[in-house]
């Protein structure tokens, strides 16, 4: 669909930055390549350090800085910049994302082509390894393991994921929601604080009927845990404490109990033996520490 300036949806770009001002530049200078002729950006620093030097803020005078006091997590620190946006649709990019000019268009057509539609996301390739996908739609999430599945991640991209569909999940690199999702679901659940917050605000979304979509005709690439690092502690940390977090929030009753049969006599035997016979004992520590937590809260 082609899109004047005065029929086109204004969409809110929503990006986080905590330490990392280089590769939010590097979203904003991809940003400004694009051909969607209405949208507005916001740069949410999530208690960074050091605030932005002038010369950022100068460099994109268009853009919106806001700056919490405290690093709010994932969800928290966009969700902060929620009341300053006024987009029909909202798009929440990671910052360690660069997007290719023509990327936009498709994500606001899809809550044409699909009326229930609540939350979308592009195709997805690993920056670092061009032409490889990462993301092109998801499976739902087991009631054994707590884990789902991504299609087309680590294939070489030859046009086979170019479709647009109905997914289960979103992927939180960059997701597009409509504004009717935040003012009937509400907004992502912040106690996850890294990680699985896209996953529940899904579930929340079908809940009310509304509907996930993958769309292939649009692509961004990704540069993957520049924040947390690939296999840090704190990675691990909030992937097994959230993992259990969604379980018990989303599953059913009995899903509940499978899924934990499951990861006491399953996981954490793997993972303890994997972490061991590596040597990793500060990600085992960290694995452990994700357990616990949901032992006690």
């Amino acid at each position: 669909m082609d899109y004047g300036i005065m029929d086109a949806p204004l969409v809110s770009i929503i990006t986080v930055n905590f330490n990392q001002w280089e590769e939010t530049c590097q979203l904003l200078r991809s940003l400004e390549r694009i051909t969607y002729s209405n949208w507005e950006v916001i740069v949410v620093d999530n208690g960074s350090e050091a605030k932005a030097p002038d010369e950022i803020e100068g460099r994109f005078p268009s853009v919106r800085f806001l700056y919490t006091k405290k690093n709010l997590g994932f969800a928290g620190g966009n969700n902060f910049a929620l009341a300053d946006s006024a987009g029909d649709y909202i798009l929440f990019l990671n910052n360690d994302v660069e997007v290719e000019p023509d990327f936009l268009e498709p994500l606001v057509d899809a809550f044409t082509f699909f009326p229930k539609l609540g939350a979308a996301s592009p195709r997805i390739h690993f920056f670092h390894r061009p032409g490889v996908l990462q993301y092109a739609g998801s499976t739902e999430m087991s009631p054994y393991t707590i884990r789902n599945a991504t299609f087309g991640n680590g294939q070489m991209d030859q046009g086979q994921y170019m479709d647009s569909r109905l997914t289960a999940f979103v992927h939180g690199a960059a997701m597009i929601v409509s504004r009717a999702v935040i003012e009937d679901v509400g907004m992502m659940y912040e106690d996850y604080f890294l990680y699985y917050e896209e996953y529940d605000w899904c579930q929340r979304m079908k809940k009310k009927g509304f509907q996930a979509a993958y769309i292939g005709n649009s692509l961004i690439h990704h540069k993957e845990s520049v924040s947390t690092g690939k296999e840090s502690p704190l990675k691990i940390y909030y992937l097994t404490r959230n993992r259990l977090l969604f379980a018990r929030r989303n599953f059913s009753f009995w899903e509940r109990v499978a899924s934990m049969l499951f990861f006491a006599f399953v996981s954490i035997p793997k993972n303890v033996f994997s972490f061991a016979v590596r040597g990793e004992w500060s990600l085992m520590k960290a694995f452990l520490k994700g357990v616990w937590w949901n032992l006690i809260h």
